[in-house]
C-alpha cells in the first residue's frame, strides 16, 4: 500500500521497511486526472502533466507468437487424455458394429490365448494407473469472506480532505492535488480508513498497524469459518499476502497463534507482491494442493495502511493516499473430492506474467524516499503502457486455454496474415465474452477500468462489479477481486457452470489471471456477504467529477 514514513508533524511515527507496491492501481488515477502537473520523485526532475492522456496500448496489436505458443503449451499438458478420448470412442464404435457372432469369436480366441489376455490386462492396468497417478487434483473454492469495517472507520472524500489539511504535513499545492484526485477517482463517500490515520492527531505506530491487521484478518476469517463450518485445526496450508506490512512474527504466525492451529500447518507469508498478490497466493495454493492430498488451504489477502501513509509533498506519491482503503478477504480452498458438493467454484486455470526482466517495467512503481526522506511509491509516466503490455502477454497466453475454437482460428489466422502475409489488416480482438460470463478486474481506479473496458469490448454490465467495488470500498489492493465476486453473488448473477475471470496487476511488473467455474448457482436470497445488507441500492451512477469544498 503506502510506505511508512517519519514526519515532524506526526507524533512518533514508526518507520518500517516495506516492500514495493501497487502498480496499475495508482496509474489509473493519473489517467483520470487532467488538470494538474505531477512531479516526479525530486523537484528538479521533469514534471509529468496530468493533462496528458494515459492510454493503454492495443492489447493485440503487436502480439508475440511465443506467448501464443506458451498458451498452447499449457493447453496440451494433458495431451494423453485428449488423445485417449477419441481412441476410446473409436473402439466403442467398432465394438458396437460387431455382431454377437463376432464377439463370441473374440471371446473364444482369448480363452485359448493366455498371452493375449495377460498382455491386454497388463496394458489396461498400466494405462489406468498412469491416469490416476498423473491427473491433477481438482482445486475447489469452498467459500470466501470479505472484511467490512465499522461505521467508525468510514471516511468520505470531504472528511479525507479535512483530515489531510489538519495533519499539517501537506502544503497547499499538495492538498489541491489530492482534492483533484478525490474528485475524479471514482471512490464514493463510504470507504474505510484505519483510526490511526484519520484520528486527530494521527498515530502511525507498530501497535496500531498490528491492530488494523488483526481486525481485518480475524474479521474475514471468523466469518469464513462460521459460513463453512471448517475448524482452524482442519487447515493444512496457510498463505497470507500483505505487501507493505511485514512484522515479526509474521502475519501468518499471528493467525496460527490466534486460532491455535495445528503444529504441522504449512504456512507462507508473501510480501511486496503488489495488488496481484491475491491471485499469486491462489496459484501457490493450487501447486501446494497438487502435492498434499486431501488437504484444505486457507488464503488471506489484505493490505495495511497505518504504517504506509505518505506524509510528503511529492505528487507522484500522493495518489496512494487518495485511493487505497481498508479491506481484506479470506478464501478456503480444498482438493478433497468429498467437498465438491459443498464448494462454490473450481479453479480451472491460473496464468502468471512477470515483466520484471525489463528495467522500465521493474522500476515503473518504485518505493523510495523523496527529497525530505519521506518514503513513498513513485510512479513512472510509462506505467499505463507497461501495464497494458503485461496484460497483453497474459491474455495472449490465457486465450488458447479458454477461447472457443472459432475465436482461436480467427485470431491465429489474423495474427499470421499480419505477421507474414504483407496484408494490412486490423488486429482481430477475440471476444472474451464468449469465454467468460463474469469479469473481476482489479479495482485500481477509474482510468484503468475505462481502458480495459474499451480494449476488451466489455459492457457496462460486465464492468459493474469492479466499478461498484471501487465506489463503495475503494482500492483494497489484492482483496478487491473478492469484493467484486461477492457483489456478483449478492446480485444473484452467478449460475451453475458460469466462468469467472479474475485479472490483477502488481508492481514488479506483474499481471496475473485466475479462471473459476461455478459448481452451483448462488441465489441472492441465500447469500450473506459484505454486500448483502445494501446491494439493492446498487448500481449507482458514479459522477465523472464531483466538486469538493
Amino acid at each position: 500500500m503506502l510506505p511508512s514514513v517519519t514526519h515532524s508533524h506526526i507524533p512518533t511515527p514508526t518507520p518500517t521497511s516495506t516492500l514495493d507496491r501497487h502498480s496499475q492501481t495508482l496509474s489509473s488515477q493519473l489517467s483520470s486526472l487532467r488538470h494538474s502537473p505531477l512531479q516526479m520523485t525530486e523537484p528538479d526532475k521533469p514534471a509529468m502533466s496530468l493533462k496528458q492522456k494515459f492510454v493503454m496500448p492495443d492489447l493485440l496489436k503487436t502480439v508475440n507468437l511465443k506467448y501464443v505458443k506458451l498458451g498452447y503449451h499449457y493447453l496440451i499438458q494433458h495431451a494423453m487424455y485428449l488423445l485417449l478420448l477419441p481412441l476410446c470412442m473409436a473402439v466403442a464404435a467398432e465394438m458396437g458394429r460387431l455382431r454377437h457372432v463376432g464377439m463370441r469369436a473374440i471371446w473364444d480366441m482369448l480363452q485359448y490365448n493366455l498371452v493375449n489376455v495377460m498382455l491386454f490386462s497388463t496394458t489396461l492396468v498400466f494405462v489406468i494407473t498412469i491416469y490416476f497417478m498423473t491427473r491433477p487434483y481438482p482445486v475447489y473454492m469452498v467459500d470466501f469472506a470479505c472484511y467490512k469495517a465499522t461505521k467508525m472507520d468510514m471516511c468520505s472524500n470531504e472528511d479525507f480532505m479535512r483530515y489531510s489539511a489538519a495533519m499539517g504535513a501537506f502544503n497547499d499545492k499538495s492538498l489541491d492535488f489530492q482534492r483533484k484526485i478525490c474528485e475524479r477517482s471514482g471512490l464514493g463517500e463510504e470507504t474505510y480508513l484505519p483510526p490511526a490515520v484519520i484520528s486527530e492527531p494521527p498515530n502511525p505506530c507498530m501497535a496500531e498497524a498490528r491492530l488494523e491487521a488483526e481486525r481485518v484478518m480475524f474479521g474475514a476469517l471468523d466469518d469464513l469459518f462460521a459460513k463453512t463450518g471448517v475448524k482452524p485445526k482442519d487447515v493444512g496450508i496457510l498463505i497470507v499476502n500483505c505487501s507493505l506490512f511485514v512484522p515479526t512474527p509474521s502475519l501468518s504466525a499471528i493467525i496460527v497463534n490466534h486460532y491455535n492451529m495445528r503444529g504441522n500447518v504449512r504456512s507462507v507469508n508473501l510480501g511486496g507482491m503488489g495488488c496481484s498478490a491475491g491471485v499469486i497466493s491462489i496459484d501457490l495454493a493450487k501447486h501446494l494442493l497438487q502435492v498434499h492430498r486431501n488437504t484444505t488451504a486457507l488464503v488471506v489477502s489484505m493490505e495495511n495502511i497505518t504504517l504506509n501513509w505518505y506524509w510528503g509533498n511529492d505528487k507522484s506519491k500522493l495518489v496512494s493516499n487518495c485511493i487505497f482503503r481498508m479491506g481484506g478477504a479470506a478464501i478456503l480452498l480444498s482438493n478433497c473430492r468429498s467437498l465438491r458438493k459443498k464448494s462454490k467454484y473450481e479453479l480451472v486455470h491460473s496464468v502468471r506474467t512477470h515483466k520484471g526482466a525489463d528495467d522500465k517495467a521493474f522500476s515503473c512503481v518504485f518505493q523510495e524516499e523523496d527529497c525530505n526522506m519521506n518514503i513513498g511509491v513513485s510512479l513512472s509516466k510509462e506505467l499505463m503502457m507497461i501495464a497494458g503490455n503485461a496484460l497483453k502477454v497474459n491474455i495472449t497466453t490465457l486465450g488458447p486455454m479458454v477461447l472457443p475454437l472459432s475465436e482461436q482460428i480467427l485470431f491465429f489466422a489474423s495474427l499470421l496474415l499480419r505477421r507474414f502475409g504483407r496484408v494490412k489488416l486490423k488486429p482481430y480482438i477475440p471476444d472474451f465474452k464468449l469465454a467468460f460470463e463474469h469479469f473481476c478486474i482489479h479495482a485500481g481506479g477509474r482510468g484503468v477500468l475505462d481502458e480495459i473496458e474499451k480494449n476488451l469490448s466489455l459492457t457496462e454490465w460486465h464492468m459493474e462489479p469492479s466499478r461498484m467495488t471501487l465506489f463503495r470500498f475503494g482500492n483494497t489492493s489484492s482483496s478487491s477481486l473478492w469484493y467484486e465476486l461477492a457483489y456478483m453473488e449478492a446480485k444473484g448473477r452467478v449460475k451453475k457452470g458460469d466462468r469467472v475471470w479474475q485479472i490483477a496487476f502488481g508492481s514488479g511488473f506483474k499481471c496475473n489471471s485466475a479462471v473459476w467455474r461455478s459448481l452451483r448457482a448462488v441465489k441472492s436470497r441465500d447469500c450473506s456477504n459484505v454486500w448483502s445488507s445494501f446491494v439493492d441500492k446498487f448500481p449507482v451512477k458514479v459522477p465523472t467529477v464531483r466538486n469538493l469544498p
